[in-house]
This record gives structure tokens, sequence and C-alpha cells, in this order.
């Protein structure tokens, strides 16, 4: 007898138990050989005290079994608690979050029949790494952090997904035209790995547009890559648009664990009444039977599902009068499942997978090490509090301070330009940036000893950016109307 795949699952809050129940019996009725362990996670950790959401002894079986298999979770609102899924991807290392989005057309409602698109998505950076600050008692702040090596490798993994499954181009959304730095990076890492791959397409559109296009037209895409934040939006949306949030699977993929999940909540409305639609986190556990190397089970599995769904037996939220032929609860879908393990579908496409023996890697290493690159401190970027919100006022207070080769060259409200010849209509709040800008190159010191004047003065300085060149090009940017 083959020796069973540990796995670790987590049966999560609301509807959460009774999916998990559904996909696991389908699983088994199809002789998934998995060895489980169950771990606990979510609200209840949560009011324990646990911000985390989940107690170290379970991120040792996490470990341990490398493939999470996890059902929604409810976060409670307020009270600083951490998303566990934004927690789990990053520290486990899962970078790409893989969602396929397809249309089940004539058996389920959608305006794309032919809709067949999957969204990688970069899982660890961009504005999800949460480093948000206050500077002032009206306006905060969060850092985009979009990283060469974490750019590097989400792109490579969508080219490889794309040679790995016959897909035939890659399409990157983002939005360089207003973010030239962090989303020029991520366009720039793309157009250099492209060419890396030959056989494939290779697109790029700004995100808006192209989530327009993507709404309108899904057809015209195939395999789509993008930061974080774009990514779990329009993922969403393809899904809904596809037919319907709760039919899709989620995987999140790192070098050493796994996570599969469906990609909607808990819906703890529904909870306890056999209404569910386990139809997401079976889609996951599929994209997990593929991951653990068992291509014919998760075959046998999804097949089993299209047959369902193509025989019209439907949970609540895909009946359809006239299309659907019997509505059902959680486990009586299950059970249809499971009666239809063996059988593909007749009219929806069959699925097939392959043994990733002999496959190549998902992605080969980012870059090693730091690149040699000349740097130099130029300046120093001040965030002040100014009360009167004034800024000939402020300029009159800060540029008596500047000294050691520093001067004031630019002060900005939200990243528009008031001083010098700024212009009256631009409304101002209380916290503005103060930029210092030196001739040649300059060190720490001076930019020290400016903080201590200003903070001599009477200055709140909420907080302070080193302004540096890297290879001689500024890595910085103009604010608005400079």
């Amino acid at each position: 007898m083959a020796s069973k795949t540990p796995i670790t699952v987590a049966y999560g809050d609301g509807i959460g138990p009774e999916i998990m129940n559904a996909t696991l019996r389908i699983l088994e009725a199809a002789g998934a050989a998995l060895e489980i362990e169950t771990i606990e996670i979510g609200e209840k950790v949560y009011l324990r005290g646990n911000t985390a959401g989940i107690d170290p002894g379970s991120w040792e079986s996490l470990l341990r079994t490398r493939v999470f298999l996890k059902a929604p979770i409810t976060t409670p609102q307020g009270g600083g608690f951490k998303s566990l899924n934004v927690t789990t991807r990053k520290t486990l290392g899962q970078y790409a979050n893989v969602r396929p989005c397809v249309s089940y057309h004539p058996f389920i409602e959608t305006k794309h029949p032919v809709m067949d698109v999957v969204i990688v998505r970069e899982n660890e950076e961009d504005l999800y790494a949460g480093i948000e600050y206050q500077l002032s008692p009206d306006v905060t702040s969060c850092i985009k952090l979009i990283t060469r090596p974490g750019s590097e490798r989400i792109v490579r993994y969508a080219f490889e997904y794309a040679r790995r499954h016959n897909r035939k181009k890659v399409t990157c959304f983002m939005k360089d035209n207003i973010m030239k730095m962090t989303d020029g990076l991520f366009h720039k890492v793309f157009d250099e790995i492209a060419v890396e791959y030959p056989d494939i397409q290779k697109e790029a559109w700004i995100v808006d547009i192209g989530a327009a296009k993507l709404a309108d037209t899904p057809e015209a895409f195939d395999v789509l890559v993008m930061p974080n934040l774009y990514g779990d939006i329009l993922s969403d949306v393809a899904a809904q648009i596809a037919g319907s949030v709760g039919l899709a699977g989620s995987a999140n993929i790192g070098d050493k664990c796994a996570m599969f999940e469906a990609i909607h909540g808990s819906a703890p409305r529904r909870a306890g009444q056999n209404l569910a639609n386990p139809s997401g986190l079976l889609l996951g556990a599929v994209l997990m039977l593929v991951h653990i190397d068992m291509p014919e089970t998760a075959a046998l599995v999804h097949n089993a599902w299209l047959r369902t769904i193509e025989d019209g037996i439907h949970t609540y939220d895909i009946f359809t009068e006239g299309i659907s032929t019997a509505k059902v609860g959680t486990k009586e879908f299950a059970a249809a499942v499971v009666a239809r393990i063996g059988q593909r579908p007749n009219r929806l496409k069959p699925v097939a997978y392959v043994h990733r023996t002999g496959v190549a890697p998902a992605a080969r290493p980012a870059s090693a090490g730091v690149r040699a690159v000349s740097s130099e401190i130029r300046g120093v970027d001040l965030f002040v509090t100014w009360p009167s919100r004034n800024p000939e006022a402020l300029a009159a207070a800060m540029r008596p301070l500047a000294a050691d080769g520093l001067s004031l060259e630019m002060i900005d409200n939200r990243g528009v330009k008031v001083w010098p010849a700024g212009s009256a209509e631009t409304f101002c709040t209380e916290s503005f940036r103060c930029r210092f800008l030196a001739q040649d190159a300059t060190g720490m010191k001076p930019i020290l000893g400016l903080c201590g004047r200003v903070a001599e003065a009477g200055i709140d300085i909420a907080s302070t950016q080193t302004l540096r060149t890297f290879d001689g090009q500024a890595g910085y940017s103009l604010a608005q109307g400079q």
C-alpha cells in the first residue's frame, strides 16, 4: 500500500466546518491517500488573546506537513487582530497566489461563456506588507513595497505556470504611469524575464483599463500576473464574472509550504444550516492534490464535480430555474459528487492532470545577494505636523534651519507641491513633507543635525525618509507639480 501524504487541515469558522467535512468526504471517496493533522485557527484563537489567530503548536504542524488545507475563518473586527491569511502566506514564504477563474456555461449563469483565466498574484509585498503610520491626527500613511527579488520570483512563476499548463500568453497588470518607481520596477522585471520565454506571448496593461477589459472581454487573457493589491481585487472580480466567487479555489505556493483554500469568507449567517456551497474549498483541494503529485485523484474529483454541475445539482447560491435540476444542501451536494466519481462531464471540458516528475520547477531562485550598485545620500524628506496648514509660514520657519550644504527645495501636501509657487486652490492637511537636498553627496551627520535643529525649533517631525541615488539615478520621486 502506498504511503499516505501528511497534510494539515483547519476547519475554520462559520460555514468552514460544514464545507470542510464535505470536501474531505469527497477526497476520501476518490481514494486520496492523506494523513490528516487537524489544527485550530481563527476566531476562537483570536478571542483567547492571540492576535495572530494561530497557536505556536499549529505552526509546528504546518512546518512538518508543508501542506495546509484551510477552511475560511472569521477575523474579529478592531482590536489589532492581524489577518491570518496574510500572516501564514508571509511567514511560510508563500509568494504566489494562483486563482483559476473558469466559466461553466450554460450550467452556471455568466456573461462570459468561454472565460478561462488564471490570475497569478504576488503574495508577500506591495501594500499588504501592512506597514502603516499615523502622521498626524488627520493623516495616515501606508508604505507600498515592491522588490526586485519578489517581482522576479512571481513573474517567473507566471511564465513557468503558463508553460507547464500549455497556456499561450502572460499579461502583466500594473500602474507605472503613476507609480513609476514601484510599479515601474514590476513592469521592468516583467519585460526582462519575458524574453526568456519566446514560446509564450507577453503583454502589459495599465491596471485600470486592463481591469475594464477583463470585466468586458476576459477571453482576451490567459495568465495574468500582477502585484498583491491589484491581484487580490481582480481575482475576486474575475471569479464573480466567471459565475460565482463561491466556486473559486485558491493555491498559495511557496518553496517549502503551500496553502489551499476557497476565496470566499466564513459567512457566519449561513453557518449550521446545510446551505453552503463547498465547491470553492473542493477546487482548492484539487489544486492541493495536483501539488502533492496525486494527478489521477485530482482528475477524479474535478471531473466528478464537473459532472455534478452539468447534471444541474446545485446549491442555493447557483441554483437557477430552468437550468438547475435540484436544489440541494451541503451534504447532499457532496453525496452527489461522490456518486459521480469515475464519471466525466459530457458538455463541459473534462480535466486531466500529469505527474510532476520531469516537470521543470515552478520558479528558479530569485536574484541572490545585493547587486553591486553605487549609492549616495543626497538629502532627506521630513514629514512634519504644521497645524496652521500654511505652507508659506512653514517654509519661513524651515529655511533658516538648513545648514551643512542642505537647502529646503520643496514642500508638498499629500504629494502636491505647495511651496515654492504653490496654488492657493490646493487643499492642505496639517501634515507636510519638507524636502532638503544637497548639491553633492552628503551624509547622515548633516541630516541628523538638521533634524535636531527642527526639533529644537518646536516643529513636530512625524517621519523621515533619506533620499538616495543609485548608480546616479534618483531613488525618489518628484512631487506632483514639481
